[in-house]
């Protein structure tokens, strides 16, 4: 009775046992794929480090910076000060403290006054590696970039350039600082040097990644699965323009070239009104990029596979699918400094 009254149980069980096992292997870590041969591995890894090269050990600059300068700088970065109401500091929407990825995380950031800026803020992190700074290239390098957001309106605010030298001026401990830091310098507090030394602060913040072992021959510093992505970022051509030791920076590029981006953003044509450059942009760094979300020039994009799906369509003309953007987004994972992380939403 017994063996009849359970009859029942067997083929059940061995019916659920198969349903686990389709919905386990429809479910299979994307990690689990094909394994590069050797020499698919040494091939790859040689064209990645023609590609992209060893990133630097220091920034453009840093040869001359001092460390009065950077010291000075470091704390003029997160001084609040360097806004009109007090409120705004470099740090704030760039933020580089407590493991912090360079940025804030906003779609774009809040200014002094509760306005917020048009465009995403950029990562900190490497940017001195890049050739231009901001997204449309207005500033040349890291002593332009830094005098732009002072006085910028919906940024930090302040009125002027003598407003700004006042108030350090007076600080005592500016004063002295400024002093050691520019020795030399006729006017140790001015403007200009106030911009020199967030520079010099700034050219501190190499991030480097487990992708910079892989670089040097350490082939096990990627997993499979992120080999595969590199492998896929090179061949879809994303390498067009992320190529270079920060993975980007070092060009620019029209938005939307094989197909139309919506935005009402100029690019770079607000800078030169140069009509070529309507809609041309900055190509970003990737370093950290899984990090620093959202993104694009407007921050509309919170997710890194949606990123990289648009990217590969708007600019390459390929319809990527879900296995290669996984791929290529394990890939650009490796490119995370594993001291940093992003904030918490």
């Amino acid at each position: 009775m017994k063996t009849r009254r359970y009859a029942w149980f067997l083929p059940a069980l061995l019916g659920m046992i198969i349903l686990t096992s389709c919905e386990t292997q429809e479910k299979a870590p994307a990690e689990e794929v094909a394994t590069l041969s050797a020499a698919e591995e040494k091939e790859l890894l040689d064209q990645a480090q023609t590609l992209f090269g060893v990133l630097p050990a220091s920034m453009p600059g840093a040869e001359e910076d001092t460390p009065e300068q950077i010291a000075l700088g470091d704390k003029l970065f997160h001084d609040t000060r360097l806004s009109e109401n007090n409120s705004q500091s470099c740090n704030t929407c760039h933020n580089v403290d407590a493991g912090g990825p360079g940025v804030d995380n906003q779609p774009t950031s809040l200014g002094a006054f509760g306005k917020r800026g048009a465009r995403n803020s950029p990562t900190v992190l490497n940017a001195g590696y890049q050739v231009m700074q901001f997204w449309d290239g207005r500033a040349a390098d890291l002593v332009e970039q830094a005098k732009g957001p002072v006085m910028n309106p919906v940024e930090m605010a302040m009125p002027s350039e003598a407003v700004v030298v006042q108030r350090l001026q007076d600080v005592p401990e500016y004063v002295a600082a400024f002093k050691a830091a520019f020795p030399k310098e006729r006017t140790p507090v001015s403007y200009t040097t106030m911009a020199r030394a967030i520079a010099a602060f700034e050219r501190t913040l190499i991030s480097r990644s487990r992708f910079d072992e892989y670089m040097e021959g350490k082939q096990d510093k990627l997993t499979q699965v992120e080999k595969r992505g590199l492998k896929t970022f090179i061949e879809t051509g994303c390498i067009t323009c992320h190529s270079g030791p920060a993975i980007g920076g070092s060009t620019f590029q029209k938005l939307g070239l094989a197909h139309p981006y919506a935005t009402t953003d100029a690019g770079r044509y607000d800078v030169t009104k140069e009509s070529s450059d309507s809609l041309i942009f900055k190509v970003p760094m990737l370093r950290n990029i899984a990090l620093t979300a959202p993104y694009f020039h407007d921050g509309s994009i919170k997710d890194l596979h949606e990123a990289v799906r648009l990217m590969a369509w708007h600019q390459l003309d390929k319809k990527l699918d879900t296995t290669q953007i996984h791929e290529i987004v394990a890939f650009l994972g490796s490119l995370s400094d594993p001291s940093r992380k992003a904030a918490a939403q």
